[in-house]
């Protein structure tokens, strides 16, 4: 289950790089742009929960740092704005992903010694 997970947030990490950092028309679009980018950063923290459970912290500061450089390096790219809000938005949302997978860890954890 952690390679499956571990290779899961490698592969959003490149997506949610190539999302944040291509030309706007090269952007997939799918909703509002809010619930994209909570939803990509809430994936990438599940994963990495589920991939590092004994790295809590490492995760934390990791998707922190993420959504941080990937923000203030779209201030190069003219076609792209940087928002402190959205960084926020997007590192509140990878946490809520790891706590969401210390969930899935506890209750599965907790399943696996009543039998």
């Amino acid at each position: 289950m952690t390679s499956i997970s571990r290779l899961a947030a490698f592969v959003l990490l490149a997506l949610i790089t190539f999302a944040t950092l291509s030309p706007i028309e090269l952007r997939p679009h799918l909703s509002d742009p809010n619930m994209e980018r909570a939803l990509a950063y809430i994936l990438l923290g599940l994963a990495l929960a589920l991939g590092f459970p004994s790295r809590v912290t490492q995760t934390v500061l990791f998707v922190c740092a993420v959504a941080g450089v990937l923000e203030v390096l779209q201030l190069f790219d003219p076609g792209r704005h940087a928002r402190v809000v959205d960084g926020l938005l997007k590192a509140a949302a990878g946490i809520a992903g790891i706590v969401l997978g210390r969930f899935v860890i506890a209750l599965a954890s907790r399943a696996a010694e009543r039998r």
